[in-house]
């Protein structure tokens, strides 16, 4: 009797509906009208009085009314991350046309990313533990089962009942979700709901962006958050995200559902240690993304870049293009510019705006800046229509994390 592993199941993931809230549009029309028209969503902190911080500019998600979005029952139970979430995963599942009452009992879940999320709900428990005394969970205990009720809510609220998961990949952790719902997929799920949303515009997370570094202080919306300029000075923090509906493309095409494109490869790296003289592993990523995909680095036809602002980080990324692509060998865009970094949400974002750009055959704009010459970068800075095939998605997440996408337009 034979012990070899059964073959891995080949499932081609396609991605049939998008669910975004935005600090440049709250759902997908707004935002994706809004990215194609170079508008942006950095303007001065609106959500709590940071005039008496070094930072005071931010990517936050407009005309969101909680009550309006939000089922009254949940509002005690959530912080705006969650609130922002479920309203994504809401629109993900109409766009897709799903409705979970007619799915098998354990026939989708749910794979989510989370980063800085929670520090609006520790906070709440901080002032609940300063005001009413010990009877209160502590804001460790709220921190370590945060994520969990985060996805549970999206789950309980949709009846997702399927395989379930939470990723903390910082910046990455978008892509890194995807890839863990498409193993799923692999596994015999149908359906997955996946991606990040992010939210930590509360003083306490504010405290925790600007000890983490990197934040610009420049105080004009255009010239805070430049990537690959030779103005760069850091980068400006965002909330909101995306959630995807990710389906195995035969049960998509069997209940008549139209995709946006396909995952066709993925890879995840770490970088070498702080000090060890090692390279960032960003470019290794990219490349056995290129490979899982069955494609080399001419096939690429657009780059959706990480674009961290930081001076050392972005010349890092573009000896990573340069070393895949050679000098402006292919097309690079990143329209984060237009909403700041979002932590676990910037990714799926991203992810999105590449699925979007397939399906319209643009590459959307990186708006304020333009890149340093000696980056040899192709940077878009308005919006170009051009045949799409292939794109790749680059993300990187604080402690090393690197991961790379590749999205193929469907036949």
């Amino acid at each position: 009797m034979s012990t070899a592993p059964a073959p891995a199941r080949t499932t081609t993931a396609v991605v049939t509906g998008i669910g975004v809230a935005a600090p440049n549009g709250l759902g997908v029309r707004a935002w994706w009208d809004a990215v194609l028209s170079g508008e942006s969503g950095i303007r001065p902190v609106g959500r709590f009085d940071a005039s008496g911080y070094p930072a005071r500019l931010a990517g936050e998600v407009p005309g969101f009314d909680d009550a309006a979005h939000i089922p009254g029952r949940l509002l005690p139970q959530t912080d705006r991350m969650t609130r922002l979430a479920l309203f994504a995963a809401a629109e993900a599942l109409q766009d897709a046309g799903v409705d979970p009452a007619d799915l098998p009992e354990y026939g989708a879940g749910v794979v989510t990313a989370g980063s800085a999320g929670g520090f609006e709900f520790g906070q709440r428990e901080l002032q609940a533990l300063w005001s009413q005394g010990s009877e209160y969970v502590s804001v460790y205990q709220s921190f370590a089962w945060f994520y969990a009720v985060n996805t549970g809510q999206i789950s309980i609220r949709h009846r997702l009942r399927g395989p379930g998961g939470v990723l903390v990949t910082d910046q990455a952790g978008g892509l890194d979700a995807v890839a863990q719902a498409r193993r799923q997929l692999r596994k015999g799920t149908p359906l997955m709901l996946t991606g990040g949303v992010d939210s930590a515009m509360c003083p306490w997370g504010w405290t925790a962006h600007l000890a983490g570094g990197g934040l610009s202080q420049d105080e004009r919306p255009h010239a805070a958050y430049l990537p690959f300029s030779d103005d760069a000075r850091g980068h400006v923090a965002g909330e909101g995200g995306a959630l995807l509906v990710l389906e195995d493309a035969e049960a998509a095409r069997f209940r008549g559902a139209v995709g946006y494109g396909a995952v066709a490869g993925y890879a995840a790296t770490f970088d070498p240690a702080p000090g060890s003289g090692g390279v960032s592993g960003l470019a290794r990523a990219a490349e056995a993304a290129l490979a899982e995909a069955g494609i080399e680095p001419e096939a690429v036809d657009a780059v959706f870049a990480d674009a961290a602002g930081d001076p050392a980080a972005d010349r890092a990324e573009a000896d990573a293009i340069r070393r895949l692509f050679g000098p402006y060998g292919v097309l690079v865009t990143a329209p984060k510019t237009m909403t700041g970094r979002l932590a676990a949400g910037g990714a799926a974002l991203d992810l999105a705006a590449a699925l979007l750009a397939l399906r319209d055959q643009v590459v959307p704009p990186t708006v304020h800046t333009t890149a340093a010459a000696h980056h040899t970068l192709d940077l878009v800075t308005q919006p170009l229509r051009t045949a799409l095939r292939h794109v790749l998605v680059l993300a990187r997440g604080r402690g090393g994390f690197n991961a790379a996408v590749v999205v193929r337009a469907l036949d």
